[in-house]
């Protein structure tokens, strides 16, 4: 599903990074009671060292992350997380330590910000003590050796925990009550869910049909289109074989299943496209597609352009141009049909 999302929306997908004992599982913690889903880097490494039997320990989590990142790519925490996170709902993700990771982060989810959670030394080594952990550091000095460990490497695969600080997106200063740590977080949310606005209609339809495209049982392209009047969804047609027909994924349509050149031997073609099938679809049903807009992942071609003005669609919207568009679009426009492009 992810892939077909687009991620310009108000869902949250909140980073937390910062030193050993700053607050992190706190502000998760308060998130997750706001209804954030909660994971943890961390939680991949642990996976990986119980496969291996072996003993979990801060040094070892330590060890194997760096081991993982230099096996498989700097970002590759970040990345096995982000195949999990389901498109509609908010999450908190903890433990990111690496530069690399906010920005596999970034580049998953463009709703992602990342929070760089601060505290003094002293207050943070007295919260590792209270935690009473059989792994953590029991002097003022273990504490600082572990975390000079973290704090920056010249192995680029290790935890860089201070160029990772460099790329958050607010501070969070956590060394007062727990009251005063979820009324900074609070104001922090409302802050930025009021920057990032609702996806406009064109967004909306079009990734659905991006959505409906999945469905397509032609392999050499996978289009939908999707037609809405009144803002609302009235047919929906993907491209393929006609109904009742064998699917072009099992053989059913020859010039498909030679995939031959694109734009060749079309006339042989027994896949119809997304939008012919989208307005026969609402013939079919005996819905009204007069004046409606028609949203498409690809333009239309001369064949459903004709379909098209004979329909009465008023409107067509497209996301990417086919190749042999050139006279469908000026029919369209001389027929008076508006015909936009979009950009996601």
């Amino acid at each position: 599903m992810r892939a077909f999302y687009d991620t310009s929306n108000p869902l949250m997908v909140i980073g937390l990074t910062g030193k050993n004992g700053s607050g992190k599982g706190e502000v998760a913690k308060f998130l997750v009671s706001c209804g954030l889903e909660a994971y943890s880097l961390s939680d991949m490494i642990r996976a990986e060292i119980q496969r291996r039997g072996q003993k979990i320990t801060r040094e070892r989590l330590i060890e194997v992350g760096t081991e993982l990142r230099e096996q498989e790519g700097l970002g590759v925490l970040a990345e096995r997380t982000l195949v999990i996170l389901e498109t509609d709902k908010n999450y908190v993700i903890d433990s990111i330590r690496n530069p690399e990771e906010v920005k596999a982060l970034r580049r998953g989810r463009k709703d992602f910000l990342l929070l760089n959670i601060q505290s003094p030394r002293p207050l943070r080594f007295a919260r590792a003590l209270a935690r009473n952990r059989e792994s953590e550091a029991k002097t003022l000095k273990e504490f600082i050796r572990l975390e000079d460990k973290e704090l920056k490497s010249k192995n680029p695969a290790a935890q860089q925990l201070l160029a990772t600080e460099k790329l958050a997106d607010a501070i969070i200063q956590n060394n007062g009550t727990l009251e005063q740590l979820h009324a900074q977080l609070k104001k922090k949310l409302l802050s930025w869910a009021k920057q990032h606005p609702r996806p406009s209609w064109d967004t909306y339809f079009i990734d659905i049909a991006r959505m409906v495209a999945a469905r397509s049982n032609c392999i050499k392209r996978k289009v939908a289109a999707v037609i809405a009047k009144d803002r609302r969804i009235i047919s929906t047609g993907y491209n393929g074989t006609p109904r009742g027909v064998k699917n072009c994924n099992e053989g059913g349509c020859p010039r498909c299943n030679s995939f031959g050149a694109s734009g060749s031997k079309l006339d042989e073609c027994l896949c119809s496209h997304a939008e012919e099938n989208s307005i026969t679809q609402s013939a079919y049903h005996g819905v009204n597609i007069k004046d409606a807009t028609l949203y498409t992942t690809f333009s239309p071609c001369l064949m459903c352009t004709k379909m098209i003005i004979n329909s009465g669609i008023r409107e067509v919207v497209y996301n990417a141009q086919y190749p042999l568009m050139e006279v469908a679009t000026k029919l369209l426009r001389e027929a008076g049909v508006i015909i936009r492009k979009i950009k996601l």
